[in-house]
């Protein structure tokens, strides 16, 4: 009895990892991202920097940080069997004499570049998971894990090594044609594509972002003190901040950005029209007293899809009172801080006491 035996299905041939990698950059590009690279997951030299930091404590209250040190800089522990990442940048460049003509104004409240629009996280982990979604529709299914400040990744260090840019004295990512004031976003994948030659260091003997930092919290080049920066201090940390650091966080009440504005690469930055990263709520421009008379539920409502949401309405307040102390003594000023003098949080109620008493009130 004869029976039919089916055709064996020819193999399918392995996809081209070179046309795969330069299929990938295209399409970041037509994503919307303005950079893109390849790198390896080799970051030991990385990973031993990352130890002494944490060793010294220098990572303040954020123990996750610590929790995770190893696992940031070994990719294939954190996903098994990434052997590549795929690392993009996004930019969101604004006008820097704009950012320094408000940090002048101690009436007006300075909120970091970044936050003022839209938070980005959720933008760019859909153009990265659409970006895998093409790549796999055209060579097959493949391993691939996205990632965008949401977990333990060294994103830097990956983001030098695929050619982004290279490590600043003030440990910002920095791209000589691009500057530094865009986002990072990665791809891990199991396909052993061709890498892209790492960044090269350019910053020389420059040391405006170390000399800048308001305070001091760039300690040594390459190393920052989290404990005393002012990002931390307003988004990060919890509870009171130290009285000596206080008159020196100015008007910025969410994160700072004195680094970069001073860092003569980012001549080169490139302005961004990205619709979500357009100024929310007047933030660019808002006086002190305006958003220190923000309710909790108006915080909430204003603060909807922002960066600025994860410190909180507590913090919101606490950064505020202390720039108001650092503001100059206007009717507005004082009658803002009357106003919160017995405010049922006691963090709040210190800070506000404290900048009554700076104003002599």
């Amino acid at each position: 009895m004869h029976v039919p035996v089916a055709p064996i299905a020819a193999p399918q041939a392995p996809p081209d990892l070179a046309a795969v990698a330069a299929r990938l950059k295209a399409l970041a590009l037509e994503a919307g991202f303005q950079r893109c690279g390849i790198a390896g997951v080799d970051l030991g030299t990385d990973e031993a920097h990352l130890r002494d930091w944490l060793a010294r404590g220098l990572y303040g209250s954020m123990d996750w940080m610590a929790r995770h040190g190893d696992m940031r800089a070994r990719p294939g522990e954190l996903v098994p069997g990434t052997v590549r990442v795929l690392s993009v940048g996004l930019d969101y460049g604004r006008d820097a004499d704009e950012a320094w003509s408000n940090l002048r104004d101690g009436e007006r409240a300075y909120v970091a570049r970044y936050a003022l629009g839209r938070d980005y996280h959720k933008l760019m982990r859909q153009r990265l998971q659409r970006l895998a979604d093409r790549i796999a529709a055209e060579i097959g299914p493949f391993g691939y894990r996205v990632f965008v400040d949401s977990a333990p990744v060294l994103e830097r260090a990956l983001a030098r090594d695929a050619g982004l840019g290279w490590i600043g004295k003030h440990t910002c990512l920095i791209d000589s044609e691009g500057g530094s004031w865009f986002f990072l976003g990665e791809i891990y994948l199991d396909l052993p594509l061709p890498v892209d030659p790492p960044a090269s260091a350019h910053c020389g003997t420059c040391t405006r972002c170390i000399e800048v930092c308001p305070t001091g919290a760039i300690v040594a080049p390459y190393r920052l003190d989290a404990r005393r920066c002012i990002s931390y201090l307003t988004i990060e940390h919890e509870g009171a901040i130290d009285e000596a650091l206080r008159p020196l966080i100015g008007n910025r009440i969410f994160g700072c950005d004195d680094c970069q504005l001073a860092c003569p690469w980012n001549k080169f930055a490139r302005r961004s029209d990205e619709p979500d990263f357009r100024v929310r709520n007047d933030l660019d421009r808002a006086t002190l007293p305006q958003l220190f008379a923000w309710t909790e539920g108006e915080f909430l409502q204003r603060t909807e899809g922002s960066a600025i949401r994860r410190s909180g309405y507590r913090r919101w307040l606490r950064n505020i009172a202390v720039a108001l102390g650092n503001a100059p003594s206007t009717e507005e000023t004082l009658a803002a801080l009357e106003s919160r003098r017995d405010c049922e949080d006691p963090v709040v109620r210190e800070h506000v006491a404290w900048a009554l008493a700076r104003h002599g009130a």
